[in-house]
């Protein structure tokens, strides 16, 4: 390094310092703040600058000499104050020092990030101790059962292919399961933190992650009977089911980014057509208040297998109805997997698609004709279980979109094939 880039990393250890001092300085901590920090973050820049030269013992030692200093800092408090004290300015000076040593030989990109990361957990203090106290032991359960699905099953499955069409691969399957469970788990941690009472917007949203047809039969059981409740409901189902498609087109991309910027287009299209018919919708509706339903926990290790399960036959189903029927049998396996789960033939296609095996104009249409029988199965059930008011306003919300889906298969232009290269004329 030369001597700017050395000036330079020393400013920007200074300023992280600072931006860490006054957080604890705000808090209220007595052990160290504004000046401590960045004093800290200049000690670790410097004993990792001299370390170069002299040995990388002197980080270790420095690491020790603050840690000396902050245990005697803690003994010259008074015994009232330190009684009722955590740790956490003392970890965070540790990291500060570690990060001051980075700093001199690393990236800076990460030290800014990870100063910001802790700025930021420093800061939410009482939110993050107010969520804890929020949480209910079936809360627990589901994170620790998630971590069952993601962090013992996962590693123990076998990777390599199995079964029919050599299409069962034991541990992409389950990587599968672990992904929709995830994208679901975040929507029922969203659930918790908003509460059962929100207003109509989040509601849609909240119930497009968890589940969107869940969302919709909750609903129309709610206004059934109910006529004056039949514009809200319709509201939120038409809500949860523009986001479930985002949702949809989200975890295509990360189970294959590079290969979704190929049906990202058609279905983004798609995607506008619902969020227009939604926002019409909730302009008329306004945004009143609405209680959602209670969410099950997603983690449950029961319909993660059945979600693997399907995730399974939709696979062999597509690799089957290929090559027996050609694209045409994958029609018939996408209605009949969209009536009930539109993420086991996204993933299957998305996959299909990344590994080649699958062209991408067939891909979006297979995920599009699910997503199109998906409201077909959620709008009958709005009719059936909420009465002729829900269902008719569901059905012609729903209608709209059917129509704009089935027009977008219908005119898409395909894809133009290469034309085949001039044969060479005969000699004379």
């Amino acid at each position: 390094m030369d001597v700017a880039d050395i000036f330079q990393r020393f400013g920007l250890a200074t300023a992280l310092g600072l931006l860490i001092g006054l957080q604890r300085e705000h808090a209220g901590t007595n052990l160290a703040g504004i000046r401590s920090f960045p004093l800290v973050t200049i000690f670790g820049g410097l004993c990792a600058l001299l370390g170069v030269t002299y040995g990388g013992w002197l980080v270790g030692a420095g690491l020790f000499a603050v840690g000396a200093v902050l245990v005697m800092g803690n003994f010259k408090q008074r015994p009232e104050v330190r009684d009722g004290a955590g740790i956490t300015t003392e970890i965070a000076a540790l990291i500060m020092y570690a990060l001051g040593a980075y700093l001199m030989q690393g990236v800076i990109e990460v030290a800014v990030v990870i100063t910001g990361a802790l700025a930021v957990l420093l800061h939410l203090k009482s939110q993050m101790h107010a969520f804890v106290k929020r949480i209910e032991g079936k809360d627990i359960k589901a994170v620790m059962q998630f971590v069952l699905i993601s962090l013992v099953i996962l590693p123990l499955l076998p990777d390599r292919a199995y079964g029919p069409y050599g299409v069962l691969n034991p541990r992409n399957i389950w990587w599968m399961v672990v992904l929709i469970v995830g994208v679901q788990l975040a929507g029922y941690v969203l659930y918790r933190l908003v509460g059962q009472n929100v207003g109509t917007l989040l509601g849609g949203v909240v119930g497009g992650l968890v589940s969107s047809t869940a969302t919709t039969v909750a609903y129309a059981r709610q206004a059934h009977g109910v006529p004056a409740a039949a514009p809200l409901a319709a509201t939120v189902i038409m809500l949860a089911s523009t986001v479930s498609l985002i949702r949809v087109l989200v975890v295509a991309a990360l189970v294959a980014p590079m290969a979704v910027s190929a049906i990202g287009i058609p279905l983004g299209v798609m995607i506008a057509v619902l969020v227009t018919l939604s926002l019409v919708q909730l302009l008329l509706v306004g945004r009143a208040p609405v209680q959602l339903p209670a969410a099950d926990n997603p983690a449950e290790l029961k319909p993660a297998l059945f979600f693997g399960g399907l995730y399974a036959l939709v696979t062999i189903g597509i690799a089957a109805a290929q090559d027996w029927f050609g694209n045409s049998g994958l029609y018939v396996v996408a209605v009949i997997s969209g009536l009930t789960d539109m993420d086991a033939v996204t993933l299957s296609s998305t996959r299909l698609l990344a590994q080649g095996q699958l062209a991408a104009d067939t891909a979006w249409r297979l995920i599009l004709v699910a997503a199109l029988a998906n409201l077909v199965f959620k709008g009958g059930s709005a009719f059936v279980l909420g009465g002729k008011t829900l269902g008719l306003r569901v059905l012609f919300l729903f209608g709209l979109a059917l129509v704009a889906g089935l027009a977008l298969l219908w005119l898409w232009p395909a894809p133009l094939s290469p034309s085949p290269s001039p044969s060479p004329s005969p000699s004379p």
